[in-house]
């Protein structure tokens, strides 16, 4: 037995784990709601799917949108668009079982690209900011700043460090062992609620996710807020009220995707894991995971004059 024992020890040490499936508690354990928030959800999810597919393909169809700001927003959409669909597929099926399993594998699997799609948002959000800084402190030098080349750069720097900061978090999960619990209190398989299970030490994991998730939310946060302060400066040299008012209402849309998304996280992965519950952590993620993905589309173009003539152009043909 005590042989036995030690080889059913060595094996979970070389596997990472003894579970092989996990259970997802999903939003709530109330009947009478699964059905409502199975049609929520899916609503949700088409609005998300149908508008940010639909700017994509306005940008790409229309040649006066490829400009920089709307080549961040293409990447913002397109990111907006998998983001969701890494969990929410998964998460209407579960609305329509009693026991909502994932596999180990399956598990990891979405942890790792829900953590890339939201790294990599944290970089899109402070691209657009850094547009529209150079756009508004610095017209005259747009086109030149704002070239292509530095774009893509942008762009591969975001990829980048969402790559990183996905393989860092996925790398320290599968480090850790999970004995016989398996019960995930949570709708996917998200940071923290998968830590909890571990009957081994995670300290190191805590400790990961403070640095890796600080450094994604602080660095965005700190250059979308320095970006903001010359915006404002400049906007209040602007003699007349319209110029100010045109000058603010290209930003207000961006100021209110960074509120909600950066806000969200923030509250969810810049505390102890012990802290608060994972209800308000379960809310917490339907902000930047559904809410946000499904509105981004919708303030960026109901909005936006130049979105509007696209689409009317594009339906005219």
């Amino acid at each position: 037995m005590l042989i036995q024992l030690k080889n059913l020890k060595r094996m979970a040490l070389e596997n990472g784990s003894f579970v092989t499936d996990f259970i997802l508690l999903g939003l709530t354990n109330r009947p009478d709601l699964q059905l409502p928030l199975l049609f929520l959800f899916l609503i949700m999810y088409v609005t998300t799917a149908l508008g940010n597919l639909g700017l994509v393909t306005l940008i790409r169809l229309n040649s006066h949108l490829h400009t920089p700001m709307y080549f961040f927003l293409f990447n913002l959409s397109f990111t907006d668009l998998c983001y969701a669909s890494v969990f929410t597929p998964k998460m209407l099926i579960n609305f329509t079982l009693e026991k909502n399993v994932i596999s180990y594998r399956g598990c990891m699997t979405q942890l790792y690209f829900y953590s890339f799609f939201g790294i990599f948002e944290c970089y899109v959000l402070t691209a657009m900011a850094y547009d529209r800084y150079t756009a508004i402190c610095n017209p005259l030098l747009y086109n030149t700043v704002m070239s292509p080349r530095v774009c893509l750069s942008l762009m591969l720097g975001s990829y980048l460090m969402a790559f990183s900061g996905a393989m860092a978090h996925t790398g320290c999960m599968l480090r850790l062992t999970f004995c016989d619990t398996n019960t995930i209190n949570h709708y996917f398989c998200d940071i923290l609620p998968v830590m909890q299970l571990s009957c081994t030490s995670t300290y190191v994991n805590e400790l990961e996710v403070l640095i890796v998730a600080g450094i994604n939310i602080f660095v965005p946060s700190v250059t979308i807020f320095v970006s903001y302060g010359y915006i404002l400066h400049s906007v209040f040299h602007i003699s007349s009220a319209e110029g100010r008012s045109k000058a603010l209402s290209t930003c207000s849309s961006h100021i209110i995707a960074v509120t909600l998304f950066f806000g969200s996280g923030a509250f969810m992965y810049l505390k102890p894991s012990s802290a608060g519950s994972m209800d308000q952590g379960k809310i917490s993620s339907v902000f930047y995971t559904n809410v946000v993905p499904m509105m981004n589309p919708l303030i960026y173009s109901l909005r936006n004059k130049d979105v509007k003539l696209a689409l009317r152009k594009s339906l005219s043909k």
